[in-house]
């Protein structure tokens, strides 16, 4: 059977990511020559092609967007089973884990969106934290979208997602709640005065482009400016430099000097909690539970 090892892997996905031998050289920490010598031997083994090599640079082949995508999953899947290990041990951070050495409690750690849905996630902790032998849930902030790589490489063993920005691709997962969109607007900016907007009214506003979030670390073009934390994109809209889409639940951290307007036709968010496929761990299918007998009767 033909396997293959984390470290080549490693290499693989460097140079397929960086489309540069040098950078991927620097980034793995190893000399060019081996660098290449370990791809060329990886090829003759496979009996394929993963790259193509000439005087513009490197590309992919077919066969190497396949395994570049198979390979993040892979090295994600062995990272996460190295966190999970360890957190379930008690860790190398010494707060223990079921069984670790100081006798604590199991610990989830829970990935959420920062600053969003702050009420459910609260209602959530308070009626888990109620249950019988209810395991510590450290809440692990993070910026957009960052939820489904921290569960992919263990940082996280549970998640709240947020339909239609998060991908649920290969996770298990409840329906929690649905809600609206809202631009969020300066408040001194006409349209702010509106009842409701669509996205067409937002989309093109002279002097205030909409912000760019980071998507897997890349910024969408646009002439908005690139934000990627919370308190960043409210300055900017207080200062009248930007403006923002976000679910109704946004409302709980606006600023005075925000204005928040019903967008008619924007694509409800629906929240899920959501988690790997293969978990077997007890308290977090009671975290589920939880979650689920909270959410409204109509998404549950």
């Amino acid at each position: 059977m033909e396997t293959l090892e984390t470290r080549e892997l490693r290499y693989f996905v460097a140079v397929a990511e960086e489309l540069h031998f040098g950078r991927a050289a620097e980034r793995v920490g190893v000399a060019q020559p081996p660098l290449s010598r370990a791809i060329q031997q990886l090829e003759r083994r496979l009996g394929v092609t993963l790259l193509e090599r000439d005087r513009r640079g490197v590309s992919l082949t077919a066969a190497g967007e396949v395994l570049l995508h198979e390979g993040r999953a892979a090295l994600d899947a062995a990272t996460a089973a190295v966190r999970r290990t360890r957190r379930a041990a008690g860790g190398a951070d010494g707060r223990g884990g079921p069984g670790g050495p100081d006798g604590s409690r199991e610990r989830l750690v829970l990935a959420v969106k920062a600053g969003a849905f702050h009420e459910l996630l609260q209602r959530l902790l308070d009626a888990y934290a109620a249950e019988p032998g209810a395991a510590e849930i450290e809440v692990l902030p993070s910026g957009t979208c960052e939820q489904e790589a921290m569960l992919r490489d263990g940082r996280a063993d549970v998640a709240l997602m947020h339909k239609p920005f998060n991908s649920l691709a290969g996770f298990d997962s409840e329906e929690l709640t649905t809600e609206g969109q809202i631009a969020i607007l300066p408040a001194g900016h006409p349209l702010a005065a509106r009842e409701t907007l669509t996205l067409a009214d937002i989309a093109g506003i002279p002097g205030l482009p909409l912000a760019r979030w980071p998507r897997n670390g890349v910024f969408p073009p646009g002439p908005g400016p690139e934000v990627d934390d919370q308190t960043q994109l409210a300055q900017l809209i207080a200062l009248g430099r930007t403006a923002a889409v976000f679910p109704e639940t946004a409302r709980a951290w606006l600023w005075a000097e925000h204005a928040a307007v019903p967008l008619t036709d924007a694509p409800p968010v629906v929240t899920h909690i959501a988690w790997p496929a293969h978990s077997r761990s007890l308290a977090l299918a009671a975290l589920v539970r939880t979650a689920t007998r909270l959410a409204p009767p109509a998404a549950a």
